[in-house]
This record gives C-alpha cells, sequence and structure tokens, in this order.
C-alpha cells in the first residue's frame, strides 16, 4: 500500500462503500484545543477525530518529552476503542501539511497495522462535502494485541551513538530551533550534538509532498551513502520527525527509525550535552 492517497482516491473509495475510518488530526501545539475545535467546525464526512494529547500520546513524566508515545498495551487500547482493528483501512489527514496525519500513520505502522493512508494535500485537498457531525467511536469487537513498536529508538541508544557515529540523526526542527533561537516550546534550546537539520516542510510543496524522484533526490543530497537503516529521526517531540520518515518512505527509502523523545525529551536531563 502507498502511503499517500489522493483526495481523488479518497472520494471514490468513500462512495464504494468501503470499511474505512477516517480521522481527523489537525492539531496546534500552541493551541491544544483548536484541532478538536476546527473539527466540530466543519470535516470531511465520516471523520473521527484523534487527538494528539489524548489518542496518540501516553502519560507525560517531565523527564520523558512532551508527546511521548503510549505502552503498546495503552495503544492496543486506544486503537480497540476507535475501531482500528487489522483489517480497517485508516486514512489520516489534517491541515498542516499532514504533520500530524504522519505522526499516526507511523504509530500505527510501527505496530504492524499496514492499511494506513495520509490524504495528501489534507483538508485543503479535499473538494468534496464537509459535515459537522461528529462520529462517535465503534469499539472493536475484539480487543486489539498490544505489538511492540517496530523502528523506535531509546534515549540510550541516541546517547550510545555520540560515541559510536553508527547512525545519522535528523534533527527536523526549523533550523532557529535547531541552533538554539528563538526557542519557545522547550526550556533548553539547541540540538542533540552532531544532528544535522532537515526541516520538515523541505518535503512540501504547498500542503502536498513533492514528488518521490523529487524526494529521494532531496534525501539523497541529505544523507549521501547512508543508509535508510542508519538514519534516526528526531524533531521537538517525536511529532514532525514523523513527516521526514514519511517522505523517505515515499521516497522509497525505507527503513529509518525514529527517537521519538526527542529534544523535549533530550533536554530534560541536564547531563545530556547541547549543541547550538
Amino acid at each position: 500500500m502507498t502511503p499517500l492517497i489522493t483526495a481523488n482516491q479518497l472520494e471514490e473509495i468513500l462512495n464504494s462503500g468501503e470499511n474505512v475510518l477516517l480521522c481527523d488530526c489537525r492539531f496546534d501545539l500552541v493551541d491544544p484545543l483548536a484541532g478538536r475545535k476546527s473539527y466540530l467546525e466543519g470535516h470531511i464526512p465520516g471523520a473521527l477525530y484523534v487527538d494528539l494529547d489524548h489518542d496518540l500520546s501516553g502519560t507525560k513524566t517531565g523527564k520523558n518529552g512532551r508527546h511521548p508515545l503510549p505502552t503498546p498495551e495503552a495503544w492496543a487500547q486506544t486503537k480497540s476503542r476507535l475501531g482500528m482493528d487489522s483489517k480497517t483501512l485508516v486514512i489520516a489527514y489534517d491541515n498542516q501539511g499532514s504533520v500530524y496525519a504522519s505522526r499516526l500513520w507511523w504509530m500505527l505502522k510501527a505496530t504492524g497495522h499496514a492499511n494506513v493512508q495520509v490524504l495528501d494535500g489534507g483538508l485543503d485537498a479535499w473538494n468534496g462535502p464537509i459535515g459537522t457531525l461528529p462520529r462517535q467511536p465503534q469499539a472493536t469487537s475484539a480487543p486489539v494485541a498490544a505489538m511492540p513498536y517496530v523502528g523506535l529508538v531509546t534515549v540510550e541508544e541516541v546517547v550510545h551513538n555520540l560515541q559510536a557515529k553508527i547512525n545519522v540523526v535528523v534533527d527536523a526542527r526549523a533550523n532557529d530551533r535547531f541552533h538554539g533561537q528563538n526557542e519557545t516550546l522547550d526550556p533548553v534550546g539547541g540540538h542533540i550534538p552532531n544532528a544535522i537539520n532537515y526541516f520538515f516542510r523541505e518535503n512540501l510543496t504547498g500542503k502536498s509532498f513533492k514528488s518521490a524522484e523529487q524526494l529521494f533526490k532531496d534525501f539523497h543530497g541529505l544523507l549521501g551513502a547512508t543508509k535508510p537503516s542508519e538514519v534516526i529521526h528526531q524533531c521537538g517531540s517525536g511529532v514532525t520527525a514523523c513527516h521526514n520518515l514519511l517522505a523517505m518512505e515515499i521516497a522509497g527509502l525505507k527503513g529509518s527509525r525514529l527517537y521519538a523523545g526527542s529534544w523535549s525529551e533530550w533536554c530534560a536531563d541536564p547531563s545530556r550535552p547541547v549543541a547550538l
């Protein structure tokens, strides 16, 4: 299954009556209630709202980042509650260049759910009707089995990599935040030593992804001979990093991994080094 789906393809699937769970993932890091408010004001008919804070994140401890992943057990319970069994086709969208939709895409793929796609261009690409009636979750008939996250990198592995230098760490944040400037989301500015910066918006033309060929060219220029399996993606809190991971997948560069704790976890421990 290709990672992306076009608005026309989505409309055909919805009209066919196929079992689709359409997930509206709109969110705002500064105003966490804005995404749900926008959903209630208008969404693709039949879409279910999936919240970054409540559905796609786990319990925060103050040390594990702003959007820690839920445990595999908790994520399995959430999938079951939202109606995501192994046969369900899940299509995610937002209106921010697929940033939050990418997080849902990665979480599902990483735990063995193959039938998931991201609506390229998001809500802006949709030319069909807009609805305001919220969809209520319908739980799966049987519990969803807990699966470990494949491709997840721990902070200990990133610390080890400072010396081993086996993997290339790619930071998806904007260039100024990478250099410790204009930091408003985390208490410490800077980046993980030896990380390279690739702002996730470089993957886009407008709010749609660049072509697979262009993305391949861009990432090849960034990474050279580095294998995808030797790439660790991170960002501020493990969200926009998924965008770079998805872009590499679109480009056919499969196998890169995610440090989900990202900068917000890294900088929570003052013993970890900070580069500017």
